[in-house]
């Protein structure tokens, strides 16, 4: 028998995701500013693009979070 699909807690998950990433972000651009004429232009950008991508991801979160409370 498939369990019942409990929603209750999707609005704590997701801003518990929106703290963890940010904290990712953080992460990642202290790792650029120590290390920043150590590593090569594609893995700067790469990492500027995941950047980019986490904080888009945030704001998604942030749309779904009045659905789910």
């Amino acid at each position: 028998m498939a369990k019942p699909d409990n929603r209750a807690d999707n609005a704590i998950h997701l801003r518990n995701a929106i703290k963890n990433t940010k904290e990712s972000i953080s992460e990642a651009e202290a790792y650029l500013d120590e290390h920043a004429d150590e590593i090569g232009s594609e893995e700067e950008e790469a990492i500027t693009d995941k950047n980019a991508r986490r904080r888009n991801a945030i704001k998604r979160f942030k749309q779904e979070i009045p659905d789910e409370s």
